[in-house]
């Protein structure tokens, strides 16, 4: 499943991600969502929003920027053959006020 695959690779390289928003919230972490995905010929495509939480904007931004680099990475795992994006911008929650940031992403894998 392509989605404990990206997980487990962001895990590994440092990121406190999760997949929903955990009971008992860290100060910073992330959470990682698949958004869509399609298969055309058995080459499957997905996209996924990788969101930043913080404390104030700025940090969520720093946090959003140092995960692009390992996203970016997830290429030179054996059953991905392209990344594209990443793109993020802010995505504070208006009702919350919880600041943080998105990044949207998508991957060809098989």
């Amino acid at each position: 499943m392509i989605e404990s695959t990206v997980l487990d690779y962001l895990k590994t390289n440092g990121l406190e991600v999760y997949m929903e928003i955990p009971e008992t919230k860290p100060d910073e972490f992330y959470i990682l969502e698949k958004t869509g995905s399609s298969k055309t010929q058995h080459i499957c495509e997905t996209t996924f929003a990788l969101q930043s939480y913080a404390g104030t904007m700025f940090r969520a931004a720093e946090m959003s920027d140092a995960a692009k680099s390992i996203v970016e990475q997830l290429i030179t795992l054996s059953s991905i053959t392209h990344v594209s994006g990443p793109r993020d911008y802010n995505y504070t929650d208006p009702t919350t006020k919880q600041y943080r940031y998105q990044m949207v992403f998508t991957i060809i894998h098989y």
